[in-house]
């Protein structure tokens, strides 16, 4: 993984904690990085970590298994790992977490119209009593019954405020929907009825573009839309133009393109708050990835089935 990464995501005491169960090989971040793999059995990846070609693969034939200290492996898993039987696991389910934590941050913000307000106040206008808005019996949208999307509906449901939940996802059936607490709608009703919409599909073909102009002329004025899914779930400049006419506000952690051209639009308009990609686990929280594919390399070790194996048939819907 990253050099810069690697510290806190491993830090001395678990790799210690490693030690006790696996030999650890020179770290490969050398001027020969692929020279280490040539005698390991397990890999832990992260951030930075080069895509696992047939010939990376090459350079490492004793390789069994990968345990992915982040979240997706996408870009990390290629044909060749699959071919090779190699076991992969990845440690999304502790990087959601916090994107959870951040998603609830955003949609109290949104509950309270906190941009509108904040630009009123800049223009020197006290909100009076009826302006303001808060979170109890709001209507949410949640597009996606991801991991983080349940997560994300969990915490709404066991809230204090009342919120009436929606999901919209094709996976999804009426049943699960009512054992998560929500109330499962096609998108378009979702849509109309959500005063926020949050965004939890990964991007697959079927989802690009999905939250289109129609869809988000749909959302209700003064609605908000957030997202810490992927950038390309939603149209730029749709989303662009409801949010230069006042009447959405966005919190957007990812974006299309990301990061976003200096001078667009997105990144000054009042009613839009643009964050870059910080939803994850950040600073001491990546210690948490790190903990788990240690975790993950313990069972492996005790042939003990792995919480966060990635399989190729689920790998095209998982974020």
């Amino acid at each position: 993984m990253d050099p810069a990464v690697a510290p806190l995501v491993l830090p001395h005491d678990l790799r210690a904690h490693l030690s006790e169960v696996v030999e650890f090989l020179p770290d490969p971040t050398g001027p020969e990085p692929l020279a280490a793999l040539a005698d390991a059995e397990i890999l832990i990846s992260g951030w930075g970590c080069p895509r696992l070609t047939a010939g990376v693969l090459a350079r490492a034939p004793r390789l069994r298994a990968v345990m992915h200290a982040a979240g997706t492996v996408k870009s990390l898993v290629s044909d060749a790992v699959w071919e090779r039987g190699i076991v992969v696991s990845s440690a999304a389910d502790a990087n959601a977490g916090p994107v959870v934590s951040y998603t609830l941050a955003l949609i109290t913000l949104a509950a309270r119209r906190t941009l509108t307000m904040a630009a009123r106040y800049d223009a020197g206008v006290w909100p009076d009593s009826a302006a303001r808005t808060g979170a109890d019996g709001l209507t949410v949208g949640i597009v996606g019954a991801s991991r983080i999307g349940r997560r994300v509906i969990d915490r709404l449901v066991r809230s204090d405020a009342g919120f009436q939940v929606l999901v919209s996802d094709p996976y999804v059936t009426d049943e699960e929907a009512r054992r998560l607490g929500a109330e499962r709608v096609g998108l378009d009703e979702l849509c109309r009825r959500s005063a926020v919409v949050s965004v939890h599909a990964p991007l697959l073909p079927e989802t690009t573009g999905l939250l289109d102009a129609r869809m988000l002329a749909l959302i209700p004025d003064g609605g908000a839309l957030i997202n810490t899914a992927r950038g390309a779930v939603v149209d730029t400049e749709a989303l662009t133009r409801e949010c230069a006419e006042g009447r959405l506000e966005a919190y957007l952690d990812v974006t299309d393109p990301e990061p976003l051209p200096s001078g667009h639009p997105l990144r000054s308009l009042p009613h839009v708050l643009v964050t870059p990609h910080i939803a994850g686990a950040q600073g001491t929280e990546t210690r948490r990835l790190g903990q788990y594919a240690a975790a993950e390399v313990a069972r492996y070790l005790a042939g003990a089935p792995l919480l966060g194996e990635v399989t190729p048939d689920v790998l095209p819907r998982l974020a």
